[in-house]
């Protein structure tokens, strides 16, 4: 996948936008597994976790599906 501008119905939209909300969603989906198996208890600062596994499923995107 090339990295240019997406045509989203009509609005040009850079695709780190794209990657970044489908990064939300993958990280959101394993936060809620993480909190029902009870890891979030154990890490220190629960939100800093959060944010740094989104920015680990941010990155491993990029660097996947971006060639």
């Amino acid at each position: 996948m090339r990295l240019a501008e997406i045509n989203l119905f009509g609005v040009y939209v850079a695709p780190i936008s794209l990657f970044m909300i489908a990064a939300w969603l993958i990280t959101m989906a394993l936060r809620r597994v993480a909190n029902r198996s009870g890891l979030l208890r154990h890490v220190w600062h629960p939100a800093l976790f959060v944010f740094a596994v989104y920015i680990v499923v941010l990155a491993s995107s990029i660097l996947i599906l971006a060639e």
